[in-house]
């Protein structure tokens, strides 16, 4: 099943955006998650690979209205793939501040949604749509291998389901928070479509790949000599 995701956004929005990029990273280094502030820069890099070069141009279903598409691109990817690598990376190390980390992430992404929505009217209007429907099998067998893969490195461990379930609970939980901001604060086009299959997909499907890269640079953190 095909469909369109959309959104209308004005140039505020990124304005805004920025500055709470700035912010998030700043506290990322000041209270010392300089792991996460990295992954997090690689997670940028990572979508704008993703977003730019697969759905853009080899791809062919990414549409850009209003705005440079590299640049702007270039700003997405930053924004959603950083504050989303930092979340997960945050999960992933169960760290102890966990819930004012999230609170920051999300408390920003509706201030900057809302605060643009309201006073963003003199601001010029961009528009971008997604085609995905045609690749989520691609995405699914992605999560799958994933999934398939974590169960035979952990086969046998009593805490398996458990640890599956907190895997999924990130997954979902980071993208549903930002499609819904979205949905809610009318960026979005209302439509179910976008938040439960994205929510399921998008981001879910990196989460086993994410742990294993998280463990083995955890791993090597701890083996080096204070």
């Amino acid at each position: 099943m095909d469909y369109i995701v959309a959104r209308e956004l004005n140039y505020l929005y990124i304005y805004l955006d920025i500055v709470f990029l700035v912010i998030l990273g700043y506290f990322l280094i000041r209270k010392n998650r300089l792991l996460a502030f990295w992954f997090g820069v690689a997670g940028a890099l990572i979508y704008f690979v993703v977003d730019y070069g697969g759905f853009y141009l080899l791809l062919g279903t990414r549409n850009v209205d209003g705005a440079h598409t590299m640049w702007f691109l270039l700003w997405l990817s930053t924004s959603y793939g950083f504050t989303n690598f930092v979340w997960i990376w945050l999960f992933l190390d169960r760290d102890k501040s966990i819930r004012q980390w999230s609170l920051l992430i999300v408390g920003g992404w509706l201030l900057v949604a809302f605060v643009s929505q309201s006073l963003g009217q003199s601001f010029g209007v961009i528009n971008i749509s997604r085609m995905t429907g045609s690749y989520h099998w691609f995405m699914l067998l992605i999560l799958v291998i994933g999934y398939g893969f974590y169960i035979y490195q952990n086969w046998g461990d009593n805490n398996l389901l458990k640890q599956i379930l907190y895997l999924l609970f990130i997954g979902i939980v980071v993208q549903f928070s930002w499609e819904a901001v979205l949905l809610v604060s009318g960026i979005r086009p209302l439509g179910m479509n976008p938040i439960v299959f994205n929510s399921l997909l998008e981001t879910n499907l990196g989460i086993p790949y994410l742990y294993f890269i998280h463990r083995y640079l955890v791993t090597k953190r701890e083996l080096v000599p204070a």
